[in-house]
């Protein structure tokens, strides 16, 4: 039987690292996606607070499974050379933490116009990212989500199909479909399947795109579930509740909504008969 990691976003959690790792060890989670410690995106984190960082995880035994970085998520009519800089810092830090991963996005449209009109920057962007992952031998997991070239199924293949390498891959993230109004399993799953190495959980309500905990919006993840299961999928899947009490999410969910997201995802893998560690 395939066996299903947990890991997630813990800046959700919140901005403390301490509190981060207890929630996650309270959860029987022994890996984080890396975005954010101390109110600092990773990329901006000083050498000295990643070794700190480092020295925290080892000594509770918790691994990174990705950088979450924010690579792709400018403009895509801003200057693409000093992102590359960010892009060099990045590989660095999954290089120093030991992952393979790093998540990337495909450049924010500005409002208004069509994603087709940017194709051609898109794609000699992503290519750049591309050639320069499969020289530093990491892989870009690319995040599906509003707003970007690769909001939907068909633009998501789009990218995977120009640039065809074992370096680019899907990070599949039913909700951020939803709030693009397609339906993930239905609509982007069968043009995406091929690529996908790595899983975004959280859902929501096609009505109003509002997040809430695994299986209880239109993300169809029963049916991913499923299809994880059924081709013995050995890979992550990352929590990144974006919840919120009071239904305003402001950047974190808190400690506790973090353990209903996480109670809902191991009631679904319970449901599909799959184990998870």
């Amino acid at each position: 039987m395939a066996l299903i990691t947990l890991t997630g976003f813990a800046d959700e959690i919140s901005p403390d690292l301490d509190t981060q790792l207890d929630t996650l060890t309270a959860e029987g989670i022994s890996y984080l996606e890396l975005r954010s410690v101390w109110k600092t995106n990773v990329l901006k984190l000083s050498d000295a607070q990643v070794e700190r960082i480092k020295q925290q995880l080892d000594s509770r035994g918790i691994q990174v499974s990705s950088i979450g970085s924010p690579i792709g998520k400018i403009k895509i009519t801003d200057d693409f050379e000093p992102h590359l800089l960010d892009f060099q810092r990045a590989i660095a830090l999954a290089r120093f933490f030991e992952t393979p991963y790093i998540r990337i996005f495909s450049f924010l449209i500005p409002s208004g116009e069509s994603p087709d009109h940017y194709k051609e920057e898109v794609l000699l962007r992503m290519k750049e990212l591309v050639r320069i992952a499969e020289q530093e031998h990491v892989i870009l997991l690319h995040e599906n989500e509003k707003h970007i070239y690769g909001d939907t199924g068909e633009r998501c293949r789009v990218l995977l199909e120009a640039c065809q390498s074992s370096h680019f891959r899907c990070a599949f993230d039913p909700a951020n479909y939803i709030q693009c109004r397609v339906r993930p399993m239905t609509e982007a799953h069968p043009l995406v399947d091929d690529y996908i190495s790595y899983i975004h959980i959280k859902d929501a309500l096609l009505e109003t795109g509002k997040v809430v905990p695994a299986g209880e919006g239109d993300g169809q993840l029963a049916e991913l579930l499923a299809n994880l299961r059924d081709r013995k999928y050995e890979g992550f899947l990352s929590l990144e509740p974006h919840l919120a009490a009071d239904g305003k999410y402001q950047g974190y969910s808190g400690a506790e909504l973090f353990k209903v997201a996480s109670n809902a995802i191991k009631g679904m893998l319970q449901q599909a008969g799959m184990e998870w560690k």
